[in-house]
C-alpha cells in the first residue's frame, strides 16, 4: 500500500483506517494474490484487471480440480459435468470452457458457469451439482469455487471499500461427487437458503469506472448473524432431522465471524478462523477451505451431521448438510 501510486490518492483519515487494520490483529496474518505484479494493483485499468482475471482464474480452478481429480483417483475423461462459481470477474465463454481445454475433458462434458452469487456461492453450487446427479445417478460431477479477488480491487475513501481492500484474497477449492458414496462415503444433502433484497445494498459489487466496487455496509456482521440464525434455526427444527455436530461456515471476517460465533454457541469455529487468519477472506472457496480444514481435525462419524453455511451478496444465505 506504502509504494502504491493509491497511497496518495487517500485522504488521511483513509490512510490511518488501513494502518489501523493491516497494522494490528483484524484476524488476518497472509493473504494469497493471483496478479504478478500487486504494487499496481490499484492502478491497474480495467483492461489489465480483466485480463488478469481471464488469465489467473482458469488456471486456479484448473490448478484446484487437477488436485481433487488426483485425490479422487480420477482423469479428466471421467468428469460429466463441471460446475464453477465466480464473482470476481467475466469471461464468455466462461472458466468452465478454459479449465476442460486444460485438463482434458471431454467435449460432450456438460459445462456450467454460475456467476453473481458472491461470498455465498459454493453452496448453491454444490447443490446445482446434486441435482445434475439426481437427474444423471452414474454421473461424476466437479464443483469448483474460484475468486481473484485481487482483479477485483478498487480503492477510494469510503470506509466499506477500504475494510474490503484489507479483507480479500485469492484462492480455488474443487469437490467431486458422484451419487453413489466414493471411497470417502460422505454425502452432502438438505440445501436450504433464504434471500433477503431488502438488504441487497448492504453487500454487493457495482461497476465504477469500469471496474467492480465492493459495497460493504457495517451492518453486515449482524445481517450474516440473524441470517445464518434464521436458517440453522430452520434447519434444527425439520422433522427427524439429524443432530447437527459441527458448523462449517464462510468467515466474511473477524467482526462477521464474532457475531456468527454468538448465533452459533457451543460450536467449535476455529477451522474457519484458521482459514481466515492464513487466507483472509476468498469469497466463495472460503467455506470449502474450511471444510478441508476441519476434516483435518476429524471427520463426521453416525453420532450426527456437519452443518455448512455461506452468505454474501443478495443478501442470501445458504445450507447444507455433510456427513455419512
Amino acid at each position: 500500500m506504502q509504494r502504491s501510486e493509491a497511497h496518495h490518492r487517500l485522504n488521511r483519515r483513509s490512510l490511518l483506517t488501513l494502518q489501523s487494520i493491516l497494522r494490528h490483529d483484524c484476524g488476518i496474518s497472509t493473504r494469497h494474490f493471483a496478479i504478478p505484479d500487486v504494487e499496481r494493483v490499484f492502478s491497474l485499468t480495467p483492461d489489465d484487471l480483466n485480463e488478469a482475471f481471464r488469465v489467473a482464474a482458469p488456471q486456479l480452478a484448473a490448478q484446484a480440480l487437477s488436485q481433487a481429480m488426483s485425490q479422487a483417483g480420477l482423469g479428466g475423461g471421467q468428469l460429466d459435468a463441471l460446475f464453477i462459481c465466480t464473482c470476481t470477474g467475466y469471461l464468455c465463454p466462461g472458466v468452465t470452457s478454459y479449465v476442460a481445454e486444460q485438463l482434458g475433458l471431454r467435449s460432450d462434458t456438460f459445462l456450467q458457469d454460475l456467476v453473481g452469487l458472491g461470498c455465498g456461492a459454493a453452496i448453491p453450487t454444490l447443490r446445482s451439482g446434486a441435482a445434475f446427479l439426481a437427474a444423471q445417478p452414474s454421473a461424476v460431477v466437479a464443483c469448483v469455487a474460484v475468486e481473484i479477488s485481487s482483479a477485483a480491487f478498487y480503492l477510494d475513501d469510503d470506509p466499506g471499500v477500504l475494510v474490503s481492500a484489507c479483507l480479500f484474497g485469492d484462492g480455488a477449492a474443487a469437490t467431486i461427487w458422484r451419487a453413489e458414496p466414493g471411497p470417502t462415503a460422505r454425502r452432502c444433502d438438505g440445501f436450504t437458503t433464504s434471500h433477503q433484497p431488502a438488504h441487497r445494498d448492504y453487500l454487493r459489487f457495482e461497476m465504477r469506472e469500469g471496474k467492480l466496487r465492493n459495497l460493504l455496509h457495517p451492518k453486515v456482521p449482524a445481517l450474516a448473524s440473524a441470517a445464518v440464525d434464521q436458517l440453522l434455526s430452520a434447519e434444527r427444527s425439520r422433522r427427524n432431522a439429524r443432530p447437527i455436530t459441527r458448523i462449517v461456515t464462510h468467515a466474511g471476517g473477524r467482526d462477521v465471524l464474532d457475531a456468527i460465533e454468538l448465533t452459533c454457541t457451543g460450536y467449535d469455529l476455529s477451522a474457519t478462523r484458521r482459514v481466515l487468519r492464513n487466507c483472509g477472506n476468498m469469497s466463495s472457496p472460503s467455506v470449502l477451505f474450511a471444510l478441508e480444514e476441519a476434516n483435518r481435525d476429524g471427520s463426521p462419524d453416525a453420532s450426527g451431521d456437519w452443518w455448512l453455511t455461506s452468505f454474501g451478496a443478495g443478501f442470501s444465505v445458504h445450507g447444507c448438510r455433510f456427513g455419512l
